[in-house]
Order: C-alpha cells, then sequence, then structure tokens
C-alpha cells in the first residue's frame, strides 16, 4: 500500500521517473490530439457544451425531487435503491447483498458466493470497495482491461480514462506473466497478444460469476436507466450474464430525462477516447424476466457530496462526467502523473474535487489545490464547461483561512499594514534601499520555498517616490 505524503512531496518523487514522464507524455498527447479532431467535427460544439452545463446546473439546483423520482421508476421497473451516507455504508450494504447471494446459493444445496466481477467505477475506487470486500472474505475480479492491469500489478490507477497509463507495454507484459497463472508461455507485448491473454484469463469468471458490481456514467430520473459507456465490452458481459448486478452511483450521476442523455452521450466520448461513439453502451432499467439479471440494485451514494453542493462555487465540479480531457492538457499531470495526487481522483478535477469529498483539513488534501499552474488549459476542455481555476482560487482560499497558516498571516497581516499607509510605506521602501546590499537570494526558512525556483528580485537604488519627488524638483 501506498504512503502519501502531499502532493509537494509525491510529485518530487515522480518528476525525477523519466520513464513514467515518457509514458505520459505519450500517452496524453495521443489521446488530446485524437479529441481535438473529434471535437472539431462539431460545429455546435460550444453549444452542446453549454446546453451540458445548463443541464447539470438545473440537476444539481433541484437534485433531491430528481433522486427521489429516479428510485420510484427504478422500484417500479424491478430494482431496489440503496442510499449511502457514506463510503462505510456503501460497502456494508453491497457486503451484505453479497451475502445474501451466496446464503441463498447454499440453502439451495450450490457452493456460496466467494467473488464477484466488476465493471470499472470510479465511485467503487472512491468507497475502497475491494479492500471491504477482500476483508469480508470476498474476492472482486476487475474485468477492464487497465484496471486488471492495476490489479495483478498490485498498483493503484493513475488516469481516469486510462488507470494503467503509467505502464508502457513491456512492463504490461511482465505482469502478466508473473501475475496471471495462465499467461501463454510465449507471451508478448504485441496489444492485440496482450488483450487475448487477458480475455481468456476473465473468460471463465464471466461465465461463473452469480454477482456483478458496476458503476454508472449517468442515472435518467424519468426512466430509472443506468448507463455505462466502454470500450472494450467486458463491462456488458459483467452487466449480463451474472444473475445479481449491483451498481454504485454518485448522487451527481442523476439526469432528469432521456433527451438530455442524449447530450451527454455526444459529449463523453469525443472528449475522453477522441471517438464520435463508445464502442458498448449498455444501458438497463430494472429487471427483465428472462434476460438479464434477475435481481438489480443501486446503492446511491453522498459520501461527502452534499457538502460540496452547499458551496456555491465548488459545486460545479459535481457536474464532472469522468471523462478525463483535463488530465491529458494539464502540464502538471503530464510530469507528476496521477499518482503524486494520492486520490482515485486525478489530474486538475482531482485537485478540486479531492479536497471538498475529504476536506481541506489535513495538510495531505490542502495541498491539493496548489498542484496547479492556474494556465486554464482545463477549463478550455471541458465538455460540461467546469471553471477549475476558479474552483482552484476558492479552495486555495480556505486552506489559506484555515488553521496552520499563521507565518503567512503574520506575512500577509504586517504587509497590509504597512500598505495601508503612505507614510509606513515611503519608510519601509527607504529602509528597504539603504540596507538592500544585504537582501539575500533565498528567504530563509519556511518563506524559503517561494525562492527555490526564483531569486528575490534586486531592490533599486531608490524608490519610484524619491525618484518622482526628486524629478519634481528639477522641473
Amino acid at each position: 500500500m501506498r504512503t502519501y505524503l502531499g502532493f509537494p512531496a509525491a510529485a518530487a518523487k515522480s518528476t525525477v521517473d523519466s520513464q513514467l514522464r515518457a509514458n505520459l507524455r505519450n500517452a496524453t498527447h495521443t489521446i488530446r490530439d485524437k479529441r481535438a479532431l473529434a471535437v472539431g467535427e462539431l460545429a455546435d460544439w460550444p453549444g452542446l457544451r453549454a446546453h451540458a452545463k445548463a443541464v447539470k446546473d438545473h440537476t444539481l439546483g433541484h437534485l433531491d425531487g430528481y433522486l427521489e423520482q429516479f428510485e420510484s421508476a427504478v422500484v417500479a421497473a424491478g430494482g431496489q435503491v440503496h442510499w449511502a451516507r457514506d463510503a462505510a455504508e456503501a460497502n456494508r450494504i453491497v457486503i451484505d447483498l453479497v451475502r445474501a447471494v451466496s446464503d441463498a446459493e447454499v440453502a439451495a444445496g450450490r457452493p456460496g458466493v466467494a467473488e464477484v466481477v466488476k465493471v470499472k467505477s470510479m465511485a467503487t475506487q472512491e468507497i475502497g470497495l475491494n479492500e471491504a470486500l477482500e476483508a469480508a472474505g470476498i474476492a472482486a475480479y476487475e474485468t477492464d482491461l487497465a484496471e486488471l492491469i492495476v490489479q495483478l500489478g498490485g498498483d493503484t490507477p493513475s488516469h481516469i480514462l486510462v488507470p494503467a497509463i503509467h505502464r508502457n507495454r513491456a512492463e504490461i507484459r511482465e505482469i502478466f506473466r508473473d501475475r496471471m497463472p495462465d499467461a501463454p508461455a510465449d507471451l508478448t507485448d504485441e496489444p492485440a497478444v496482450l488483450a487475448a491473454a487477458a480475455r481468456t484469463h476473465l473468460r471463465e469468471r464471466f461465465l461463473a460469476a452469480k454477482v456483478a458490481v458496476s458503476g454508472a456514467n449517468f442515472a435518467v430520473a424519468e426512466t430509472g436507466t443506468l448507463v455505462v459507456v466502454e470500450s472494450e465490452g467486458n463491462g456488458r458481459m459483467c452487466l449480463t450474464l451474472p444473475e445479481t448486478l449491483i451498481s454504485i452511483v454518485g448522487i451527481e450521476k442523476v439526469v432528469p430525462t432521456f433527451a438530455d442523455l442524449d447530450v451527454f452521450l455526444q459529449l463523453l466520448p469525443r472528449s475522453s477516447t477522441g471517438e464520435r461513439m463508445n464502442p458498448y453502451t449498455s444501458m438497463w432499467t430494472g429487471v427483465t424476466p428472462g434476460d438479464g439479471p434477475t435481481a438489480v440494485h443501486v446503492v446511491l451514494v453522498d459520501n461527502g457530496r452534499t457538502g460540496v453542493l452547499a458551496d456555491e462555487v465548488g459545486r460545479q465540479a459535481l457536474r464532472c462526467i469522468r471523462c478525463s480531457a483535463c488530465l491529458n492538457v494539464c502540464p502538471v499531470y503530464e510530469r507528476a502523473g496521477g499518482h503524486a495526487y494520492g486520490s482515485v481522483y486525478p489530474g486538475p478535477i482531482g485537485a478540486i474535487l479531492t479536497p471538498q469529498l475529504r476536506g481541506t483539513a489535513s495538510a495531505i488534501d490542502a495541498s491539493l489545490p496548489y498542484a496547479s499552474t492556474l494556465c486554464g488549459a482545463c477549463y478550455d476542455v471541458c465538455p460540461v464547461a467546469i471553471d477549475i481555476p476558479e474552483v482552484l482560487v476558492h479552495l486555495r482560499g480556505k486552506v489559506a483561512s484555515g488553521p496552520g497558516h499563521l507565518g503567512e498571516k503574520a506575512a500577509m497581516g504586517v504587509a497590509g499594514w504597512v500598505l495601508r499607509s503612505p507614510r509606513r510605506l515611503g519608510w519601509a521602501q527607504r529602509w528597504a534601499v539603504r540596507t538592500r546590499r544585504l537582501t539575500p537570494k533565498r528567504l530563509p526558512g519556511a518563506f524559503g520555498g517561494w525562492t527555490d525556483t526564483r531569486d528575490l528580485p534586486k531592490v533599486p537604488e531608490r524608490s519610484f517616490r524619491d525618484w518622482w519627488r526628486a524629478e519634481g524638483e528639477k522641473g
């Protein structure tokens, strides 16, 4: 398990890893170039973006009503809805559901359920579901290729769309050869060969699984429909073959109507994979007798989201549709990598979402709003127009106003006292001129961070005020 010390320490380590930087640069530039071409095909992209923002803002403003509407629609379609206030409650619900299925299997004279198959889901990563299941004696098998690579490698995801983006083909081949029992002896690092090996490895899991766990990209309040978009088809295997399906869904994933869904299904694939549409878009509404799972459960997870909703500036982070476009254009992410953020949500969106979900009380999460140059590239590519730089500055203000910044507050207080008085400012300027030869290039102690990457500017021989006064006397 990784020990996370905060973004500055983690980034200092990752930025000197030349292989990691090469992997990230190659992958992010490829994805961003594909995205630019796909987005450029649509003349009304700005209109779609504005429409999606409006839909999300409207939904967040009436979230309670739409969640209740969604629950009613799911129940009417034969599904069950469970509400979880936090990660612990969500994990407990899932474990209880799996155990209930296991008990029913045992009662019928069949083996109990000791494993589940999973569709790629950031919500399950957020709540630590795999670890909770393992502690309960239940194995969770990731079926998304990149998630499988991460799981077999004992690693953690580092990208929203491509969790194993920090690995190259040679590294993946070694992981499969070392950790995949049924990997072929002649395994090469060709993508098609690696995908075929993973497919063979997973096939028996799909066929034997009694329970599957998924997330959802969208939840439609009008119909109770859940939507998962993917590129491989493994998710659809999980969604259709097992008898019980449990979906973990953040409460912000709801959209009002099926017509609204159309807008997001145009925005998401273009922003994430640079495609016009995803190869697999799976939708399911409750239980359909004779087709798919016979028991469908939806766990609606809060886990800090209502707190985010209460912040008028920060709540726009809940518009996020997890496309990862902001990661692929971020100069900080490209150099530091996803693990430096210490969260399931890396990159610019993670820098604003994680501190709000977990709070900025700890020094670790308080460092994330500073993991940005504020260049604005993330806002430019966001398909739902989240002004990430605005939220970053907003969160920095919260961090600075909290405890643990006494030195900074004292310095700003003294500066304010000086600047409020022309007389005091003039005195300070004259004092700085007289002591200019003693000015160091680097500030001491806690203030040294500012001068780690820059020299202090040279103090001029006289202040502007003194120069102006002298010029006036000449005239």
